[in-house]
């Protein structure tokens, strides 16, 4: 649980540890993001490569396709790192990294949790560091670890944090506020645009006048709440039937385009700067929910997958720009709301999609797809992206 700042201690400019990377090594990067544990796997002789290469250190094939393999191991050896030259890991020491030999025959080197000691068995996952990079890590296998100082700094568990949920009118919105209470959140503020209806009931939660289409509203925001969030879920998804070919779909894409593309353009120009300053006393992180119509148009959706595409180019494309914040972005399938009432199951419940946006920042990861028609179009997008795409047609 992160605990509060001293506020006479100076605020130190965020840090991230060594970014450089392999080309190949970026396929840990990615599998980190999804949660996924990959290896190189020889086709030739069957040898799991690490660390990642061009040919196996075994036979020399070039054939190396990635697999999820097991990812059980015995911890070989251990140190405690308490001495550095890297900025990041000063701040940090001491911090365990150790030395553990796989099921699968290959060593690597991990950071540890949990404290496990020599010939302990421990499982492997991949995580993403505050670069935004792939890195190891090896905890206790069977224990459930608790207020551990590494998986603090490889995750962003909302326990202790302010969150700030950006349309309280959207399901998603509301569904959000309440498992961000149950998952021990600290303060959980819901934006408002529309304040002269009727009030948002949402107990435990401070109501905000938040209309992301308004920029003077979004200053306004900011200022009022900036020092105090640090997670920022994004809940403004507009996705609403229509065909390019509809009288009046200009005008619909116009005010799709300027909730989900601007707004979100707005949001992270006024709290992706604070968010950023503030990254280095504990877990920020910036969740964008975005249809997984992004990727192919949906049957009856036409009008708006672009503007998703544009969302969700925008997600990727703020990475870099807002490191060491975490920044999580969620493809979900239709909702069950009703812009959705025609589309038959199966759908997702706005609480599920509540509940699968904290158990990826608890675990880190940065790319989850939510419902089985995101994780089937995903998948079938990751083999053929035209596909896909001209099922819409």
């Amino acid at each position: 649980m992160s605990t509060k700042r001293n506020p006479l201690l100076p605020l130190h400019p965020p840090l991230t540890p060594p970014a450089w990377r392999s080309r190949q090594a970026l396929h840990l990067t990615a599998a980190a993001a999804r949660g996924q544990f990959v290896l190189q796997f020889c086709a030739e002789c069957g040898t799991v490569q690490y660390p990642p290469r061009e040919a196996c250190a075994h036979c020399l094939s070039i054939d190396l396709p990635w697999r999820e393999i097991p990812p059980g191991g015995t911890l070989s050896s251990n140190t405690v790192v308490r001495v550095t030259a890297d900025p990041y890991f000063r701040r940090r020491v001491p911090w365990p990294v150790g030395l553990v030999a796989l099921d699968t025959g290959p060593h690597v080197v991990a950071h540890l949790a949990g404290a496990p000691q020599p010939g302990d068995r421990v499982q492997l996952s991949l995580r993403l560091d505050k670069a935004g990079r792939g890195v190891m890590l090896a905890q206790p296998e069977g224990r459930t670890l608790g207020d551990d100082p590494i998986l603090r700094e490889l995750s962003c568990d909302p326990r202790g944090r302010r969150v700030l949920i950006t349309d309280g009118r959207h399901p998603a919105g509301a569904a959000m506020a309440r498992a961000m209470l149950a998952a021990g959140v600290r303060e959980v503020f819901v934006g408002i645009a529309d304040e002269w209806l009727a009030p948002l009931a949402l107990e435990g939660c401070t109501t905000v006048p938040l209309d992301v289409t308004d920029q003077d509203s979004v200053l306004r925001a900011v200022g009022a709440l900036g020092g105090r969030v640090d997670i920022l879920v994004n809940t403004a998804l507009r996705l609403r039937p229509g065909n390019p070919l509809d009288p009046g779909a200009l005008a619909d894409a116009r005010a799709a385009m300027e909730i989900t593309y601007f707004g979100a353009l707005r949001l992270l120009q006024a709290f992706g700067p604070v968010l950023r300053a503030r990254a280095e006393d504990g877990g920020t992180a910036w969740v964008n929910i975005v249809s997984v119509g992004a990727l192919a148009p949906l049957q009856g959706y036409l009008r708006d997958a672009p503007i998703q595409a544009a969302a969700l180019a925008l997600a990727q494309s703020l990475r870099g720009s807002l490191r060491p914040v975490k920044t999580l972005t969620a493809l979900v399938g239709p909702l069950d709301d009703t812009w959705h009432e025609a589309v038959p199951p199966p759908k997702v419940a706005p609480a599920a999609l509540a509940n699968a946006v904290i158990s990826a920042l608890v675990a880190g990861i940065e790319d989850i797809a939510v419902g089985d028609i995101a994780q089937h179009m995903l998948a079938r997008w990751s083999d053929n992206p035209d596909v896909p795409g001209r099922e819409g047609e």
